[in-house]
C-alpha cells in the first residue's frame, strides 16, 4: 500500500509498505481521510529517539472497516468510523475513569504518535478506537478526533466560567481555534473574541459566529480590554491556541480575577507564575491555569454528535496523499485556514 513515513527525524517520505492485517481485536481501516495537524511537525522536528522511526503518521483519521480480527463484536466490513488516537493502558486510575488522555502508565502516544498511523491506504486500530459516525462526510469526520476534541476537552474543563453572559477570548484561528469558536456557539451563551494575526481568519470567525475580532499587535491588550472593560475584570475564559510567548502575554493580561486560561497550543512560550504582595502579579489573583491534551472517547462521541447535526464543521483544505509533504510544508509557513485534510 502507499503511505507517507517519517523514516528520520525531520524526513518524510513516500514509500510501499505492505498492508498490515487485522490481529485479534483489532480493525483493518481503509483509510478516506486524515487531518495534518501542528502536532505532526513536532514530530518530525523532535530529536532522535523521542519518536519511533520509521513511522507512518497522521492520528486524525477516518474511514471504513475493511476487515475485523478475531474476536471483535459491533463492527463489520462497510462501518464508517472515526478513530480515537489515544491508546492508554487500561489499567491505571485515569484509564479505569475513561480519562485516557491522563494515562498514568503509558507516556504521551497512539496512533499516529507511537505507532503507525493513518497517512496510508489501510491503518490497523484497536476495535476500541473506533467510533461510528453514520453518513457525515469522512472528510469532516477525520479534523473531528483532534482539531474538534481538543477545543471540546479544553471548553469541557472551562465551562464552570463560561455562564451565560461571560466572556471567551480565543487565541488563534487555526485549524483548533476555529472549531472552538463553533464549539462554544453551539454549547454555550458566551459572548466570543476571536484574535489573530490573520484577517482572512478573523473573516473566519466572524462567519462562525464570533462577536468581536481582534487582530493582534503590539496594541493587542488595549483592543481586547476595550471589550472586557479595565483590570481586574475581564475575560472569563481565555483559550490560547497558538501558546507563543506573545498570546501567552495577551492572555495573562486580559484575564479576569477567578478566570481561566487555557494552553492549549504548542509553540513553546512560557507562563510566567509568580504570587507576590508587593507589586504587580503575573496572573490575576484566582485565576487557574491549565493545559489541556485531547480528550476523552465520551467526549470524541459528543463532538461526533455535533458534526452529524451539522453545528461543527472543520473549514477543510483537500490534499492528496502524494502532496501530503506539500500539505506539511504550508502549515509550517502558516498557509493553511482551517484544516488540511489529506485523502488517500
Amino acid at each position: 500500500m502507499r503511505a507517507v513515513r517519517m523514516s528520520a527525524p525531520g524526513v518524510l517520505e513516500q514509500v510501499e509498505v505492505p498492508t498490515p492485517t487485522a490481529g485479534p481485536g483489532d480493525v483493518l481501516l481503509r483509510v478516506s481521510a486524515v487531518g495534518a495537524c501542528h502536532s505532526d511537525l513536532h514530530i518530525l522536528d523532535a530529536p532522535a529517539g523521542m519518536y519511533p522511526t520509521p513511522m507512518i503518521l497522521g492520528h486524525e483519521i477516518a474511514g471504513t472497516v475493511d476487515t475485523v480480527g478475531a474476536g471483535v463484536t459491533g463492527w463489520s466490513p462497510g462501518d464508517r468510523a472515526a478513530v480515537y488516537g489515544i491508546i492508554g493502558c487500561g489499567r491505571c486510575r485515569a484509564c479505569l475513569r475513561g480519562l485516557e488522555n491522563q494515562c498514568r502508565v503509558v507516556p504521551v502516544g497512539g496512533i499516529g504518535l507511537s505507532r503507525d498511523g493513518g497517512l496510508a491506504e489501510h491503518v490497523v486500530v484497536p476495535a476500541s478506537r473506533l467510533l461510528h459516525v453514520g453518513d457525515m462526510e469522512l472528510e469532516q469526520a477525520a479534523p473531528l478526533t483532534d482539531a474538534g476534541l481538543t477545543p471540546y476537552h479544553a471548553v469541557e474543563l472551562a465551562r464552570p466560567n463560561l455562564r451565560p453572559g461571560t466572556t471567551c477570548v480565543v487565541i488563534g484561528i487555526g485549524g483548533l481555534g476555529h472549531m472552538a469558536v463553533q464549539i462554544l456557539v453551539a454549547t454555550t451563551a458566551v459572548r466570543i473574541i476571536a484574535v489573530d494575526t490573520s484577517v482572512a481568519a478573523l473573516d473566519l470567525a466572524t462567519r462562525l459566529g464570533a462577536h468581536h475580532v481582534v487582530q493582534a499587535g503590539p496594541d493587542t491588550v488595549e483592543k481586547i480590554r476595550a471589550h472586557v472593560g479595565p483590570a481586574p475584570d475581564g475575560a472569563d475564559v481565555v483559550l490560547d491556541f497558538v501558546g507563543a510567548d506573545p498570546t501567552l502575554a495577551t492572555a495573562r493580561q486580559v484575564v479576569a480575577t477567578g478566570g481561566r486560561v487555557m494552553l492549549v497550543g504548542l509553540a513553546g512560550g512560557t507562563l510566567p507564575v509568580r504570587p507576590v504582595a508587593d507589586e504587580p502579579p503575573t496572573l490575576p489573583l484566582e485565576t487557574s491555569v491549565e493545559i489541556p491534551f485531547w480528550g476523552t472517547r465520551a467526549e470524541l462521541q459528543e463532538v461526533i454528535a455535533l458534526g452529524r447535526l451539522g453545528l461543527l464543521q472543520a473549514d477543510v483544505q483537500i490534499f492528496p496523499l502524494d502532496r501530503a509533504p506539500e500539505a506539511y510544508d504550508l502549515l509550517r509557513r502558516g498557509e493553511i485556514h482551517g484544516r488540511a485534510v489529506i485523502v488517500p
